[in-house]
């Protein structure tokens, strides 16, 4: 899979979660709107017992399991990036992704360095990203005051361009996956530099999809994949 911007290319649009401000994440529903409407890859948590699902607390009803999402979107020529929440599974994930043929389809993420380290030795021609911050209470949804948000995110956004080989040398990840607030033309170059794309999430406003195409990302992680498509196409 080619993840890397080339040239005039536009990023990559990733659906998140199929795409979540069309229909309930990690269904059927969602995936299936994240394909309308264009998406390059179809983004979605796999959660212990291979359920779609962002954590246990937060299973949709319809308890989709992997294989179902994997049947449906092998049917489709998109991309499967597939965010494993926790260590434990990676070796059903890559099993699951083999079984179905789509093994140069798709991409493996992961918040912990464990798990990116264990999907690497399983299968070393699959991309696999490291994301930072874990995320593991969904607190990048949360409504924190603007000054808080700008004021942590500028400090750590200029420590990015430093954590970058560490992150990515300690998890043995070949992508980076960075919240959006993170992402400066520094350390995405450093990440270029190093052989690996950028994926900023989870970027649901116009304004953040410029900013970040500014930046040099190579994908762009979004809830709304029609949205950020229809951005890039004024750019």
């Amino acid at each position: 899979m080619k993840l890397r911007r080339g040239g005039d290319d536009r990023p990559l649009v990733i659906g998140h979660r199929g795409a979540a401000a069309v229909a309930p994440e990690n269904t059927l529903a969602a995936l299936e709107a994240g394909v309308a409407a264009g998406a390059d890859l179809i983004e979605f948590d796999i959660s212990p017992g291979l359920q779609l699902a962002h954590s246990h607390d937060e299973r949709p009803a319809e308890g989709l399991h992997l294989d179902d999402a994997l049947a449906l979107l092998a049917a489709t020529s998109v991309g499967l990036h597939l965010d494993v929440k926790l260590p434990g599974y990676e070796s059903d994930v890559v099993e699951a992704v083999r079984r179905h043929g789509l093994s140069e389809r798709a991409l493996v993420s992961t918040a912990f360095a464990v798990s990116s380290r264990r999907v690497a030795a399983l299968a070393p021609g699959l991309p696999v990203a490291i994301g930072y911050p874990r995320d593991r209470l969904n607190a990048s949804r949360l409504p924190w005051p603007q000054p808080v948000q700008r004021a942590g995110a500028a400090a750590l956004r200029s420590a990015m361009p430093a954590r970058v080989p560490v992150l990515l040398r300690w998890a043995r990840a070949n992508t980076l996956s960075l919240h959006h607030t993170l992402c400066s033309s520094a350390a995405v170059a450093t990440a270029h530099r190093l052989g690996a794309p950028v994926l900023a999430w989870t970027v649901n406003h116009p304004d953040g999809v410029r900013r970040v195409t500014s930046a040099g990302v190579d994908g762009i992680v979004s809830d709304d994949p029609e949205m950020a498509l229809a951005t890039l196409q004024t750019l």
